[in-house]
């Protein structure tokens, strides 16, 4: 959301902001950053504060969100619903793991009953066609009479702890966890790294214009708010035709930061930001990085082990469902298909349905990932190649450069010792705080 980027840009720069701070922090365009300001400003109490070139400053409390949610019944119900919202994605990304369990539980369970009433329907087959001495033994001590049981009577099956999959440290043990150097892998159990083995955990790169702006900011304002075409270039993407020194692709950023051409005598075009270099605080600048770099697809933020435990319980679970349905076409289970079993046959192309789109879904993705990382590579490679020709200008570039510099000027920082008009206080008092600040520093005859 737009205000919640400039909220978070006003606490980050200390609640004193110039339109050209939030632009720069947020990657807003100047005339958003001024519309939400003067919102912001509005609904919440803040004041405003006029330099004595005519510069602005806005000024909020510490604890303007709360503000803004005890005069707002629409942000108390959004914030109630993100929070709401966390809760129903959780419940969504681990229902897809208590459907695997509880889907192989009923796969297994039906094998089992499956098995017993086919040996069990083998068994009375048998007494019914032998002779009456072919399971018999006589005791010499007595002559009386005892039957063996060869049959399958109750087959001890070893599960384990059923419930160990609800932990997060489920097939990881401490030291693996410790060792990892995936944060994410700590702290997602079993059921979330199903849902991320079928899915994902999402775009790597859904912040990547806001990325992308907050970066063509800073270079901008490390460059004094003036700058070449050529600086801007290992930020963007397709630069489009510039074989004839076309510049088009500058156009966005000039239109977002309100910036202006300035051409040499010799036609060299560089590019000036004046807002951009007006401050509500003089703040250090922070590193610029060289190029925007996209961030590639991950398979899953699971981990290796997670993964590869998911992978193995849905092929267990293809191989277990192809089998009980062989188990379940017999002949000598036709008319026993009730109960439990009645049901189970029932479901059981919907089982083997999730089984197969339980193992085919990781696998498309897989190879579309490939597809889509091959692709961010090669644009990083392409930025990475504008910032090392960065590095190495040729005369031309080094000439637009040197003609920036002449342009480029120092932060105007909004002093509070400089101000011509707040709204903090009254009209008549400023005016009168001026009146006296004029006469100290009125030089005596």
């Amino acid at each position: 959301m737009t205000r919640e980027a400039v909220m978070k840009a006003v606490e980050k720069l200390n609640y004193r902001v110039t339109v050209g701070d939030v632009a720069a922090h947020s990657g807003l365009s100047l005339a958003t950053a001024s519309i939400q300001l003067m919102s912001l400003a509005t609904d919440s109490g803040g004041h405003l504060q006029v330099s004595q070139s005519g510069d602005l400053a806005y000024v909020f409390s510490r604890n303007f969100r709360n503000i803004l949610l005890n005069r707002s019944f629409k942000l108390r119900m959004q914030a109630w619903l993100q929070s709401a919202w966390k809760w129903a994605f959780f419940l969504i990304r681990i229902s897809f793991g208590i459907v695997l369990i509880i889907s192989i539980a009923i796969v297994v369970i039906a094998i089992i009953i499956a098995l017993i009433a086919l040996q069990n329907s083998n068994n009375s087959d048998s007494s019914s066609s032998s002779s009456s001495s072919s399971d018999r033994s006589y005791d010499s001590r007595g002559g009386g009479v005892f039957v063996s049981n060869t049959g399958w009577g109750n087959p001890f099956i070893w599960w384990g702890d059923p419930f160990a999959v609800f932990t997060p440290n489920y097939y990881e043990d401490k030291k693996q966890l410790q060792k990892s150097q995936e944060p994410d892998a700590k702290q997602m159990g079993f059921l979330e790294s199903v849902f991320s083995f079928l899915f994902g955990d999402g775009n790597p790169n859904a912040d990547l214009e806001e990325r992308r702006w907050k970066a063509i900011a800073k270079v901008i304002r490390a460059n004094g708010g003036v700058v070449a075409a050529e600086q801007i270039a290992p930020y963007l993407d397709d630069l489009g035709n510039t074989s004839e020194g076309y510049e088009d692709y500058v156009l966005p950023v000039l239109v977002k930061f309100n910036g202006q051409p300035e051409v040499s005598d010799l036609g060299s075009i560089v590019y000036r930001f004046p807002e951009l270099q007006t401050v509500g605080a003089d703040r250090k600048q922070k590193k610029v990085p060289t190029y925007l770099e996209e961030k590639l697809w991950q398979f899953s933020q699971a981990g290796a082990g997670k993964v590869t435990l998911s992978a193995g319980l849905g092929i267990f679970y293809l191989v277990a469902s192809l089998f009980l349905g062989s188990l379940l076409r017999s002949p000598a289970l036709a008319g026993k298909l009730t109960g439990f079993l009645g049901f189970v046959s029932g479901a059981y192309w919907f089982l083997l349905g999730y089984a197969i789109l339980f193992l085919a879904v990781p696998v498309v993705r897989y190879f579309v990932l490939q597809g889509l990382n091959a692709k961010i590579a090669a644009n990083n490679q392409e930025r990475i190649k504008r910032a090392n020709d960065l590095r190495k200008p040729t005369a031309e570039i080094e000439q637009k450069l040197e003609f920036a510099r002449q342009f480029a000027t120092a932060q105007n920082v909004i002093s509070a010792d400089d101000l011509a008009y707040s709204t903090e206080s009254d009209l008549v008092e400023q005016e009168y705080a001026k009146m006296l600040k004029e006469m100290d520093t009125k030089p005596e005859d």
